[in-house]
């Protein structure tokens, strides 16, 4: 990081000049006087030159440091920590211009304050990204005073911190945490209560007060001659692809997040979960061409191999082929699977047009259509009206509201499961489904 060093003068030393002269002006309509403004100036020389002594000689450079994760969360905030140490033998007053990245310019925000000689200064903050890709930190300007205040040094730090935003990992471990540690009601995981019989057996152990009474064993108790268990556990290995929709549809954004990226995200969290509970997954991706292929599996380079895929994305603005997916993944999905197909239906003739392909896709696979609300319509549709023309909006409102419900029952009649959700519900909303559906045993 190099240094570049300025010197400013300040309003103070402005105000003190201009008073110095007014004085020294005075001096020529009152001789008597000239004596003041003319000690007036050069006290003032004498004050500006110690100041620079101070900020320049005697003071040493701060040292800057910016400490921040090179892997940001989209969607999430991600804090960042700025460090500034005085190394000199008195406080100096600062204003910091932080290098903000360009996604994230705040012009009118500064850091303000007093560095005490010897110690450490820290300011926080957070960084809210939107998108994905690489992106640097700019330049960051300090401004230094010392107690007088006459002079300031500005001092740019010129940098090329660069870092990285992936789809979101800080909700893919929040996700985890409620999943695996019973602390799903509160953040809209369902407690999903298991039917039938879709287990595995384990092992034989000792019954402990709770267990059912119908897993007993009871040939291994009569050689025991005490109460025996059968013990099983979920079955494993299970095919479970994410599909993501990439077509111009996915581009509608909500709070600063394309359905697309929120997809995106979900993928991840959903990716997280189906590995920690055993099941080998797979990622696809479409438009008008099909994408990332990625086949099923558990092995330990998955992860990084999904995440990878997924920061890569590059968004388009075609119709997405569904005809070109069905063919894909007949072709490189043998296996059942369950398939969780991120998509978003304008209308009920571009959903009846992507139908058949989807019942083709659904007599081999358990499909999941995940489609989305407009968070926006239901504030419009419920909102009171006040004039002619909101009354108007609401009633639209309301009728694409329910032309999206109409859509979901729709696609249940022909047997496809599926998921009407709001965009910041979306995760909750997959691994609620994907539990229940292992509930169920219908994968």
């Amino acid at each position: 990081m190099t240094e570049v060093n300025n010197i400013l003068l300040t309003r103070r030393f402005f105000w003190f000049f201009s008073t110095s002269v007014i004085l020294y002006a005075c001096g020529f309509v009152l001789p008597n006087y000239q004596w003041l403004g003319e000690y007036a100036l050069f006290t003032l020389l004498i004050l500006v030159v110690l100041d620079l002594l101070l900020l320049l000689t005697i003071g040493k450079k701060p040292v800057f440091e910016r400490v921040f994760n090179e892997r940001l969360s989209m969607g999430d905030e991600n804090p960042v920590h700025l460090i500034l140490r005085n190394e000199s033998r008195f406080p100096l007053f600062f204003e910091l211009n932080e290098g903000f990245p360009d996604f994230a310019q705040e012009r009118t925000r500064r850091f303000h304050g007093k560095m005490a000689n010897g110690i450490d200064t820290e300011l926080k903050y957070v960084l809210h990204p939107k998108r994905r890709g690489k992106f640097h930190f700019n330049d960051a300007y300090l401004f230094l005073k010392s107690f007088l205040s006459l002079v300031e040094r500005r001092i740019i730090y010129k940098n090329d911190d660069a870092f990285h935003v992936y789809p979101s990992v800080l909700q893919m471990k929040k996700y985890e945490l409620l999943v695996f540690q019973q602390q799903k009601t509160s953040s809209g995981i369902k407690r999903i209560r298991r039917l039938g019989n879709a287990k595995e057996f384990e092992q034989i152990r000792n019954y402990v007060q709770g267990d059912e009474l119908k897993t007993i064993n009871w040939k291994a108790t009569s050689r025991k001659m005490e109460l025996m268990v059968n013990q099983y556990q979920d079955e494993k290995s299970q095919h479970v692809y994410c599909i993501v929709d990439k077509s111009r549809t996915m581009q509608l954004e909500f709070e600063g997040l394309s359905l697309l990226d929120y997809s995106i995200n979900s993928s991840l969290v959903f990716a997280n979960i189906c590995l920690l509970k055993g099941d080998k997954f797979g990622l696809f991706t479409f438009s008008d061409k099909v994408g990332t292929q990625i086949p099923a599996d558990r092995n330990s380079s998955q992860m990084k191999m999904v995440m990878d895929a997924l920061y890569n994305q590059k968004t388009k603005f075609k119709d997405g082929n569904f005809e070109l997916m069905q063919t894909t993944i007949r072709q490189k999905i043998k296996t059942r699977s369950m398939l969780l197909l991120f998509t978003n239906f304008e209308n009920e003739f571009a959903m009846r047009r992507a139908l058949p392909y989807l019942q083709q896709i659904n007599k081999k696979h358990l499909l999941v259509v995940v489609f989305f609300q407009n968070a926006e319509l239901k504030k419009l549709a419920f909102a009171t009206p006040t004039s002619l023309n909101q009354l108007y909006t609401g009633v639209i409102a309301e009728r694409m509201i329910t032309m999206k419900a109409r859509m979901a029952r729709e696609l249940k009649q022909y047997g496809i499961q599926t998921i009407l959700t709001a965009p910041e519900e979306l995760s909750a909303g997959v691994i609620n489904k994907y539990l229940e559906l292992k509930a169920k045993g219908n994968i």
